[in-house]
């Protein structure tokens, strides 16, 4: 579902207020606390609006430095969101994103006036921000620039969610939307209207329908291949990297799982982090935990139960879980290393959303997880559309292999094994 997000560019506060009630009752979804209003107002301005509305909140910090320390004040005062400056440098980037995954906050990386912007992108993709803004100032738009001349190329560049800000009406959003954008960004379009509430309907109604007739999104491409390969293709794809060792499915009849993970470090049976990881996760996500292959449990029917509400896809643990009948009648998916009776105790050591060790596999928040009978496979987020396509590649060429098997070749002649024993 496309999101439409308000920018409230503004300097006054009971304005912004006011254009917020109306562009609500008009169907927005996110709204943004710009730049100039934060400046004016504080980070009051982030707290008030939050506390009036049930919108997914972005605040426009514009950080350039001290990553931490603004995602931290944007966060605590209630956004949801927080933009940061692209152009800032790594380091400050991977501050906002620890204390974006500290603090429970989204971090949107803007790309206005970097120059190489495809190649930041993946870099800022790589350094773990959750969106791309692709956007053209004020000053850019009056020299001419569209920030739809660059939106394609990104969206094609990265697997991320892309926003697009900067002179969106009604007519860019839909060319936008055909674009690939997730995100539309409308400032002015809407908050300089006669008729707010009616600005924002006819945006979003236009969004809405540009979703309907545009062609298939990556993610459903994406969605397509791992239909097609299992984790035995996706480890020949990656010359065996990234599996899983001594995990073997004990819960859940979905035939495979996919997703993106989030990951958890526990020790001996303290079941305290991954409930805690609950919090922060997003529907969709596969939790990973490392126990330490502990043999208490870490894991049972309620911790299931809630995660199987919350739209957790499935559980990786590198350790035991208990209550093993109650969590199959819940069909909630699971891969452990045993199944013990024996509970710990909620300790609360441990960390969440860093780099972990499960199966003997490095793992990171954003990797992507494939999962099936045979066992689990890691995929680095970073090579994600490389490898899927690889796997696509090995299970294409068994295909041509099993129709030469149904002709009556056998499986070492199709092969030419003795030709390369020969060569040995």
């Amino acid at each position: 579902m496309k999101k439409l997000q308000i920018a409230l560019d503004l300097l006054n506060f009971d304005r912004a207020v006011e254009i917020c009630e109306e562009a609500v009752e008009g169907g927005v979804d996110w709204i943004e606390i710009g730049t100039p209003l934060i400046k004016s107002e504080g980070r009051k301005s982030i707290k008030e609006i939050n506390s009036r509305f049930d919108k997914t909140i972005v605040a426009d910090m514009k950080t350039m430095d001290t990553g931490s320390l603004e995602v931290e004040i944007a966060t605590k005062s209630g956004a949801d969101v927080v933009a940061i400056l692209g152009a800032a440098s790594d380091s400050t980037i991977k501050e906002a994103v620890r204390s974006g995954n500290e603090f429970n906050c989204k971090i949107m990386a803007d790309l206005i006036g970097v120059r190489d912007y495809l190649e930041r992108a993946r870099e800022l993709e790589d350094l773990g921000v959750d969106f791309i803004l692709v956007h053209t100032g004020i000053d850019e738009q009056m020299a001419g620039s569209d920030p739809l001349d660059k939106l394609k190329e990104v969206e094609s560049s990265v697997d991320l969610p892309i926003a697009v800000a900067g002179g969106i009406d009604k007519s860019k959003s839909i060319k936008a939307v055909k674009s690939g954008a997730e995100i539309i960004v409308v400032g002015g379009s809407i908050t300089r209207s006669k008729d707010v509430m009616d600005s924002t309907k006819k945006i979003k109604k236009a969004i809405e329908n540009a979703s309907q007739l545009k062609g298939k999104p990556t993610k459903q491409r994406t969605r397509d291949i791992v239909e097609e390969i299992s984790t035995a293709n996706l480890s020949d794809a990656q010359h065996r990297k990234g599996v899983m060792k001594g995990l073997k499915r004990v819960s859940g009849s979905e035939s495979e799982i996919f997703g993106r993970a989030l990951t958890v470090r526990t020790i001996s049976g303290d079941w305290a982090k991954p409930l805690e990881a609950l919090e922060r996760s997003e529907e969709g996500d596969i939790l990973v935990v490392d126990a330490g292959g502990d043999e208490y449990a870490a894991w049972g029917e309620l911790a299931s139960n809630s995660a199987k509400i919350k739209g957790i896809k499935a559980l990786i643990i590198d350790g035991a879980v208990r209550d093993i009948d109650e969590i199959r009648e819940l069909d909630f998916s699971i891969w452990a290393r045993s199944i013990n009776p024996e509970a710990g105790k909620p300790k609360g050591y441990g960390e969440i959303g860093n780099k972990i060790q499960c199966g003997g596999v490095n793992v990171k928040t954003g990797d992507f997880i494939l999962a099936d009978e045979d066992g689990v496979v890691v995929v680095d987020k970073k090579d994600k559309e490389e490898m899927l396509q690889r796997a696509k590649m090995v299970k294409e060429n068994e295909d041509r292999i099993r129709e030469e098997i149904k002709q009556g070749k056998t499986l070492s002649e199709v092969l030419s094994l003795k030709e390369w024993e020969k060569e040995r």
